[in-house]
């Protein structure tokens, strides 16, 4: 399909002021359903996480349990598209977490007890609470909540959580000494860790050393993908949201600043994904920790995805 320089300008700009309301309302939507079953932020505001984003947080108690709920996601990040409509909220539990130590070395070093509060109790509370509270709508997923809008409430993915801690880097048993993640546990088994603050801080990070091109492109990409499905392409369910802004993420910075024009810069984003499929199984996440091919079938899924798009796209002179 070709695209003119003003189509790709619509389909780089953010959507506009409304998502940082979006984001805080729905931090709000989870606040208030956790009051009412006890919990209180004790009168603090909601939070800006990291600036020139809409990562907001926002630290809850309940005795002797402590939560922040945290904007994470694309919306966090201010690059989701119109097609993306879900704000996602992770309930991170940090008064229970989970750790990774270096060899030999336990709980017992850092002087750490067995928590009492599990990561399926949290999700039956923060369940049962936005149920309580807002009568209907609510949905329980395997690893989220969905929460449903309305006139009066945005469409959210609850996500509780643990924290979780990695003290491998640690020689100094300093127990503020770790790498922060979360670790969900899906209601299907097994646990996933996730660096939400890492994505969020290094896609800062990237966009403003790219002079703000790279969301820019991602928000392209992401858009030219809806068309490529409405046009009746294949494109594997592997392709994700996350994972695009990961994959233009590992392009170097150098590429997004060699031309001012959106057409010239995709041109060069494309070209250098293309040339460097061999060097796909080094890529890692937004969070510059996680490898973003878990496995051969997701490295194939993004070289094919990256060859279609690429064929795909025509700019219209």
């Amino acid at each position: 399909m070709k695209y003119s320089e003003d189509d790709l300008e619509k389909f780089a700009s953010p959507i506009g002021k409304t998502e940082e309301e979006k984001c805080k309302n729905a931090i709000r939507m989870v606040r208030d359903a956790l009051k009412n079953i006890g919990y209180t932020d004790d009168g603090k505001e909601i939070r800006s996480l990291t600036e020139g984003t809409y990562a907001f947080a926002l630290d809850m108690r309940s005795g002797s349990k402590n939560i922040v709920l945290l904007t994470q996601g694309s919306y966090a990040n201010k690059t989701n598209i119109p097609k993306q409509s879900d704000v996602d909220v992770a309930v991170i539990l940090e008064s229970t977490f989970t750790t990774k130590y270096r060899t030999g070395i336990t709980d017992k070093v850092y002087g750490f007890t067995d928590g009492t509060f599990s990561a399926k109790e949290l999700k039956d509370e923060v369940e049962n609470a936005l149920k309580d509270y807002y009568s209907n709508g609510v949905e329980r997923h395997d690893k989220s909540i969905k929460v449903y809008g309305n006139t009066y409430r945005v469409d959210a993915d609850v996500v509780p959580a643990y924290r979780f801690r990695d003290y491998s880097a640690d020689y100094e048993n300093n127990v503020n000494n770790y790498e922060k993640a979360i670790e969900i546990r899906p209601d299907s088994g097994g646990r996933i860790i996730n660096y939400p603050e890492q994505h969020i801080a290094l896609g800062r990070a990237k966009n403003k050393a790219t002079d703000y091109r790279y969301k820019r492109i991602v928000r392209i990409v992401k858009n030219i993908k809806e068309d490529m499905l409405d046009d009746g392409i294949y494109i594997s369910d592997r392709i994700s949201s996350f994972g695009i802004e990961s994959l233009l993420w590992n392009v170097d910075v150098g590429v997004y600043n060699k031309y001012s024009s959106l057409r010239f810069i995709l041109d060069e984003v494309l070209d250098f994904l293309n040339k460097d499929r061999c060097n796909f199984g080094n890529y890692v996440e937004a969070n510059g920790i996680k490898p973003l091919f878990p496995d051969m079938d997701s490295k194939y899924a993004y070289e094919s995805f990256v060859e279609k798009l690429g064929n795909y796209y025509e700019y219209e002179v």
